[in-house]
């Protein structure tokens, strides 16, 4: 399965200080990380940012995702990490838990050095920086660059490089046009409140369309994207159009999503703010079977 999120440089908008602005943040990193989100990318709403804005959620979203043995050597001391200590820890089930320390272990890395003999020096949370060969077919990595490192033993340290995609959530930034034209975009769903409210029903229904065709009738590898607007400004307003302009089917006038979709249908609070959303828009999309 394959899952991508969409969230406004808007994000913070309400925060009233960084370091609420940071917990906010972290709460979506903590959601997209529960729910085994592949990217996140923010994408741009001028009209909606505040004191914090794109350049903010972007490096507190891509901190939040590295590894805590790696932080110190990729992020050195910037203002927007202020109050980084607050953030809640992820907890990637490939980088922590029972099994992260013993045999064949993946773990990410940062090369420290290049050497002439095909060889790379990498920090990876082990006792000191390990000495690498590159695997054949693998391109070179460079120095600062984060790479996959499976460890099999501590004492003594065994380890090697693999091409193999980095554990937890990847960040980047696009329009959000762009985003949802993406070749591996999917399924694209607007989370809304005005959008078709959500039944039981519908999930089984969603899981086909979300699909892909593997041959035989058969369905194949499940891939989405979810966009969430800001806080006081949903996705509409990000748009500038109307809500009564989305609709109750799968093919409004906007024509940017296949779905409008409402998971917090008779909502008690007349705001529901966007970490609240992803929690309850994407624990219902990971029911579908």
């Amino acid at each position: 399965m394959t899952v991508s999120v969409l969230v406004p440089s808007s994000l913070a908008r309400e925060s009233n200080d960084k370091r609420e602005a940071t917990r906010k943040v972290g709460y979506v990193a903590r959601a997209a990380t529960v729910f085994r989100v592949d990217r996140i990318t923010v994408y741009p709403d001028r009209e909606g940012e505040k004191r914090y804005g794109d350049g903010f959620v972007e490096t507190v979203l891509r901190y939040a995702a590295t590894p805590p043995h790696l932080r110190k050597e990729v992020w050195g001391t910037r203002d927007e990490l202020e109050y980084a200590g607050i953030l809640p820890p992820l907890r990637v089930v490939t980088q922590t838990g029972s099994g992260s320390e013993g045999s064949g272990s993946l773990r990410q890395g940062i090369v420290t050095e290049v050497g002439a003999d095909g060889r790379v020096r990498v920090n990876c949370g082990l006792q000191h920086p390990v000495s690498l060969p590159v695997p054949s077919g693998m391109d070179e990595p460079v120095e600062g660059e984060r790479v996959s490192v499976r460890v099999s033993s501590r004492e003594p340290v065994r380890a090697k490089l693999v091409d193999e995609p980095q554990p937890g959530y990847v960040v980047d930034t696009a329009t959000l046009d762009s985003a949802l034209a993406r070749a591996d975009a999917g399924f694209t769903i607007a989370s809304s409140r005005y959008g078709e409210r959500l039944r039981t029903g519908r999930l089984d229904e969603l899981a086909a369309r979300t699909s892909t065709d593997a041959g035989d009738g058969e369905d194949g590898e499940r891939t989405y994207t979810v966009a969430f607007g800001a806080p006081e400004r949903g996705i509409p307003a990000v748009l500038g159009i109307e809500p009564g302009a989305v609709g109750e089917d799968d093919h409004c006038e906007t024509g940017r999503f296949d779905l409008w979709l409402n998971t917090v249908p008779d909502q008690g609070s007349e705001v529901v703010r966007t970490e609240e959303a992803m929690f309850a828009t994407l624990a219902c999309l990971n029911l579908m079977e």
